[in-house]
């Protein structure tokens, strides 16, 4: 049984999940049962919480469209963006906290990988990115 809290138009819904069997899931809304048909069966997933570090293949690079010494600064797993720590023009050294991401309800430092100037800022507070997205440019 799996609960949810939804704001919809300033309206709140608490739906409850009680089970889902091939196309048909029984659910609760606001206390309310009611059988609601899908249109395929869910597949059952398999996540993996404790990742190895950078077991897996990087994601393809795309071309950068920044000046020749510019790195883009990329992040690492898809996520919400919670704080950034520098604004364009900052100097920062290689391992300072640049940003912070929260990725699989944990909160993830993002460092600097170089010593550098901030070129640009490519996100905001709340943003959701994907895994490989441009976060910060150093240069």
């Amino acid at each position: 049984m799996k609960s949810f809290k939804y704001t919809i138009n300033g309206n709140i819904y608490k739906v409850v999940i009680n089970r889902i069997e091939d196309t048909i899931a029984e659910v609760e809304v606001n206390g309310t049962p009611y059988k609601v048909e899908m249109n395929k069966p869910t597949k059952k997933q398999v996540v993996t919480i404790n990742r190895p570090a950078q077991t897996t293949t990087p994601p393809p690079t795309r071309p950068q469209q920044v000046s020749v010494g510019a790195a883009a600064l990329r992040s690492p797993l898809p996520g919400i963006i919670l704080d950034i720590a520098v604004k364009t023009g900052d100097t920062v050294k290689k391992g300072q906290k640049v940003l912070v991401l929260e990725a699989m309800k944990m909160e993830n430092v993002i460092n600097a990988d170089r010593d550098g100037v901030v070129k640009e800022v490519k996100v905001n507070k709340g943003d959701s990115v994907l895994e490989g997205a441009d976060l910060v440019i150093i240069e």
